[in-house]
This record gives structure tokens, sequence and C-alpha cells, in this order.
């Protein structure tokens, strides 16, 4: 996804620390504690000052729930957004093959149609037909009768009618 230079997103870093710790509801330097320990990693500005995104706010306040409410230490807690980001990663991967997995059987089932297609066309041939019909479709002259004998009798151009090779989407 590219974004212009005035999109912003749920990752990008626009919060002062100030305002990181107001919204997530924690003093600014119980904020930094958490960089120092890596629970949380913020972008840096041109001034190398630390900026949050909402991201990095709402895992401050998962952070501060499961220390406050849940009473899991800091070593806990970064293992538990370790896993969870882990997790996240497998779910995209598992999504992106979702996706390809979905692709393949569209066009499994298209490969399956042109074969059917092309063992009719063979089986028609075995039975006397040509192998790439030619339809008449009312504006083109047919084509010239053999000299066989019989031959005028018979159509110059085989029927597709009720050829199985043949549907309304041919």
């Amino acid at each position: 996804m590219t974004s212009g230079p005035f999109e912003v997103s749920d990752e990008t870093p626009v919060y002062v620390i100030s305002v990181a710790a107001e919204l997530s509801g924690m003093h600014p330097q119980t904020r930094r504690a958490y960089d120092r320990l890596g629970l949380v990693s913020p972008g840096r500005s041109s001034g190398r000052g630390r900026r949050y995104s909402l991201h990095d706010i709402l895992v401050l306040r998962q952070v501060q729930r499961l220390s406050q409410e849940d009473g899991v230490n800091l070593s806990g807690i970064k293992l538990i957004l370790e896993l969870e980001a882990e997790l996240e990663a497998s779910r995209q991967v598992i999504a992106e093959m979702n996706a390809q997995l979905a692709q393949l059987r569209a066009e499994l089932e298209s490969t399956r149609a042109v074969a059917a297609r092309l063992a009719g066309l063979v089986r028609n041939r075995a039975a006397g037909a040509e192998l790439v019909p030619v339809r008449n479709l009312g504006g083109a002259a047919p084509r010239a009768a053999s000299a066989e004998p019989g031959a005028a009798d018979s159509p110059a151009i085989p029927s597709t009618d009720n050829n199985p090779a043949f549907t309304e989407s041919s």
C-alpha cells in the first residue's frame, strides 16, 4: 500500500512523548522506561525526538493493563508482546497462502475445463471430425466441397451443435 505525504496510518509515528503518555494514561518517565526495556519502539523525528504511533499507544495501554490489572511482570509482558507479534505475522502468512491457494484452485479449474475441451476434440477427431472445427457464422462463405463422391451430400463445415466440446461460451 502506498501512501501520500499527508496520509496517516495507525503505524505512522506522530505523537510526542507527552501526548503519547497522556493518551496511554501513564507518566512520561514510565513510558521512557518501557522504551529502554524494548516493550515499545517509537519512531524518531529528524531531531531524534521520540514519535509514537496509534499502534504504539495501544501497546502501551496493553502493557499497563497486563502490569496493573493482571499482575504480569515486565519480562512476561515482553514475552507476551513478542508472541503476539509472531502470531500476527503467522496470520498474515496464512492469509497470503489462502489467497494463493484460491488463485491456484481457480487456475486448476480453468486448466481442467481446457483439458476436458481438448479431450472432446480428440475424441471427435478419432470419430472423423476435424481437430479444429470451423463455424459458419452466416456471413462467411462455406469451404469448397471435396471431390470425393457423396461429399456434396454432407456439409462442408462440421456441425458443432451436437459436439460436447463446444458450448455457448466457445
